[in-house]
Formats: structure tokens, sequence, C-alpha cells
């Protein structure tokens, strides 16, 4: 996190908390980094005014932009330190983000979260999916939770594949699990789920155990774990495996253990398969009642830059 010097954090304008401000603020009074309060808005109702020329339109835009430019430098003097602020007309809230991302190159990206209900979470993707799904860098979703010392930071890795981009990324995560931990005085677990066993094979092949089967599951994955996690100095009481999918685990882990912190890997899907599909963060995120961080693969290509 030390390595996150320039921080974007999109402002709430529904919200008088800004918890994701409030977050940007812990962790830049450690590491002194620079942070810009970035707010997009839209109303159709001025893009409708076709009794306006295109030029008061465009003045009326430029007006209501000042306006929020003005609320939002007054809420930033209620923190005790230098926020850049920065409001932007744009009817795609993601866009606007991810936009300015490109352009001032940002280090990761600070929001607040909402609950999303499953029927319009699929019919009107949230900003956060969008995000979820298309930001290359660190994305930081804010909930509640708040950080205090000696609290507990829960890093999701899949120990169970043998694909180098998930080592890879398994690699990713538990380093920024072990920074963060140190910059905020919390520890570190690992958390790794695995499936249970197979219904049809239990049933088509009789002399199947299937207790001798879940238990040598287990102690695979939990081999494999300890493995992975002597690289990081992580003691096995602070590893986790459990039986079950993968959202379904973490948000147990994390509710045990009271985690202020989940960091887990994202590979992006877009498209239908985003929609049929989804992933691990889209799953879990609305399930959390602390803050998660997804980091992308080293490589991972946006579908925003293409």
């Amino acid at each position: 996190m030390e390595s996150y010097q320039n921080i974007l954090v999109v402002i709430d304008p529904t919200s008088v908390e800004q918890k994701a401000l409030a977050r940007a603020c812990t962790l830049a009074n450690r590491t002194g980094a620079k942070i810009t309060a970035f707010l997009s808005i839209f109303d159709f109702s001025y893009e409708m005014t076709t009794m306006l020329s295109g030029e008061e339109r465009e003045s009326m835009r430029a007006t209501v932009v000042n306006d929020r430019k003005a609320w939002l430098n007054d809420l930033i003097e209620d923190y005790d330190r230098e926020i850049e602020s920065k409001v932007v007309w744009h009817n795609r809230p993601f866009e606007a983000i991810l936009q300015e991302v490109k352009d001032n190159n940002f280090d990761i990206i600070i929001k607040s979260t909402h609950e999303h209900p499953t029927l319009q979470s699929v019919i009107f993707t949230p900003t956060d999916w969008h995000l979820i799904r298309k930001s290359w860098i660190p994305l930081l979703l804010v909930k509640e939770h708040q950080w205090p010392e000696n609290g507990h930071i829960l890093a999701a890795v899949n120990v169970g594949s043998e694909e180098e981009e998930h080592l890879s990324l398994n690699d990713k995560i538990s380093e920024e699990a072990i920074n963060l931990s140190n910059l905020i005085k919390a520890d570190t677990h690992f958390v790794n789920s695995y499936p249970g066993t197979p219904i049809n094979i239990a049933i088509e092949i009789p002399e199947f155990d299937a207790n001798e089967y879940n238990e040598t599951m287990k102690n695979h994955h939990f081999d494999v774990m300890k493995e992975h996690a002597k690289k990081f100095n992580i003691a096995d009481e602070f590893l986790h495996v459990e039986e079950g999918l993968p959202e379904d685990v973490i948000e147990s882990v994390a509710k045990r253990i009271d985690a202020e912190l989940v960091i887990l890997g994202t590979v992006g899907r877009t498209g239908l398969s985003a929609v049929l599909i989804g992933n691990t963060a889209e799953h879990v995120i609305d399930r959390l009642n602390c803050d998660l961080l997804a980091l992308k693969p080293d490589g991972y290509q946006s579908p925003f830059l293409k």
C-alpha cells in the first residue's frame, strides 16, 4: 500500500459521511500520498432542454458543475490535509472514473459501496461492478467497518490452481496483505476453499468413500496452502481452508475473524459471461460487512483501454 502515492477517491453525493475519503486520509496520513476527491455528475433534464442552444446548455452544465465543485471544496475543508478536487459532467460514472485514472496515472481507486438488489444487479450493472471488471488498478470498496489497530486482514488465495496466472496473483494478493497489515498494524489471514464431493460420483459408484475423498481434498489444499504461506511467514493458525464455494467460505471466515479488509483477485469478466457467471468478487461484495480490495493479475488488459 506504500506504493499507492496517488489516490483517487470517488465522492458519494448522496451521503453526508464520506467513508471512502476518510479511508483515503487514514492511508495517506501513513504514506504521504496525494488525494484527489472526484465527483461525476449528470442531469438528463439539461440535455433535453431543446429550446436552448448548445451554448446555453453548456453554460447551464458549467453552472451546475461549479456549484457542485463549491460543495465539494466545502466538504474537503473538514479534513485536516490538502486534498485536490475535481467535478466532471458525464452520464456514465464508471467511464468518467476510469478516464480520470488513465489521464492522471492514479495508483488506486477508493469508493464507498451500496447494497445491490439481486434483480437490479442483473439488469442494471452498478458502477462498482463496472469498476471491478474494468479497472486495471487496485480498487478499494469501503463499507462501514472501521480499521482499528490489531485488526485482521483476510487474503483470499486460490492455492488449488496450478495455472501460472493464478499462482502469480496469489503472490500479489499475499504481498499486498502483508504490506497493508504492516501499515495499519493488523495481522494477516489466508483463506482458500475447495469443492465438496461430486454428487454424481457418490451416486454412480457405490464403493466411493465420500468422507475419505473430502479428507484427502482438504489435506491436499491445506498442505499447498502451508507451502504458500511459508513464503510470507504466516503461521498455520492464520490459515483457513474450508469446503464450499469461494464466496461462501470467504464470507464465513471474514465474519468469524471480524476482518477489517478482504483482499482478492478478479479476472474482470465482461459481456454475457459476466452476467451469467460473474466472478468471486462480484458474488461476495454485497455479503461482506468489511472493505474489499480487488486486484487484477499482472498484464491484465482492461476493455476500457482497447
